[in-house]
């Protein structure tokens, strides 16, 4: 896969296209955005930079949808002057996606489009592989620097996920969590985790900029170039007889879209506060 759609060349498309180009990941990047020549300028500021950032990305500027056809991951971002894409402004346009794109991966990298995951998947009946969000992993990033604030390190030492529907109901698995090698449970106590966990709420949603970032990671995942576990939005599973909802869960990413689902350790307190998020 080289070749990566952006619908939306609002303040995280155009970061999005920005930070991808400066990875040189892919070979090309179609910014789509369907407000005059917004696409086309974003685009033409990021190409000009590609001698002094060293990247050899071509990125295209469009105020077509169907230019979107034939990439092999398609990103929803959000709209210039008008926020991301959401509501049933959102599902006419994903189902537009559909049409021109079935094949596609279709990655929600905006933080209001929990709801378009899940409408995605029971409306227009988009696999749960194929469909999903990276804004979990954004307040995922924010989390490890709260931790790392309360141990006094670094946020790169912290490795750790989160599960469930934000803003009110994480859930942090700490029992899987690890701080510079070491069981958080042992560099943390319960009163340290219980604050931080307190702190996680008013995190969201995260900016733009943060969003762009998780979106990156889960694109570099995507496209073979990172092994990481990502936390993402994914469509609701109703095979066990109960309505379900989309909702954050850690998933490994390939040239397939999720290509597994990692269950983190529970314990029965988060177990239950996971199904209940989960469960509609």
């Amino acid at each position: 896969m080289h070749d990566v759609a952006i619908v939306g060349a609002g303040e995280l498309g155009g970061a999005l296209a920005h930070i991808l180009a400066r990875l040189d990941v892919l070979t090309a990047i179609r910014l789509i955005d369907e407000t005059g020549g917004v696409a086309n300028g974003q685009a033409l500021d990021i190409m000009q930079a590609s001698p002094i950032e060293a990247f050899a990305t071509k990125v295209s500027g469009s105020t077509d949808l169907a230019t979107a056809a034939g990439a092999a991951l398609i990103v929803v971002a959000d709209r210039s002057g008008l926020g991301e894409w959401e509501g049933d402004d959102g599902m006419a346009m994903l189902t537009r996606l559909w049409r021109v794109g079935s094949r596609s991966m279709i990655l929600c990298a905006g933080a209001a489009q929990r709801d378009l995951v899940e409408r995605g998947a029971r409306e227009l009946h988009f696999a749960r592989e194929k469909l999903f969000g990276s804004a979990p992993e954004a307040l995922a990033g924010a989390v490890r620097a709260l931790v790392a604030l309360e141990t006094n390190g670094s946020p790169s030492d912290v490795a750790l996920t989160i599960l469930g529907v934000p803003p009110s109901q994480i859930v942090v698995p700490w029992e899987d969590a690890a701080i510079g090698g070491f069981a958080a449970t042992r560099m943390l106590d319960e009163p340290a985790r219980r604050r931080i966990s307190a702190r996680i709420a008013p995190l969201w949603p995260p900016g733009p900029y943060s969003l762009a970032w998780a979106a990156a990671k889960a694109v570099e995942a995507a496209v073979g170039r990172s092994r990481r576990i990502v936390s993402a939005f994914v469509g609701p599973d109703d095979t066990g007889g109960r309505r379900s909802r989309a909702a954050a869960l850690p998933v490994r990413l390939g040239p397939e879209g999720i290509v597994k689902f990692v269950t983190p350790t529970l314990t029965v307190h988060d177990r239950v506060a996971l199904e209940n998020a989960m469960t509609l």
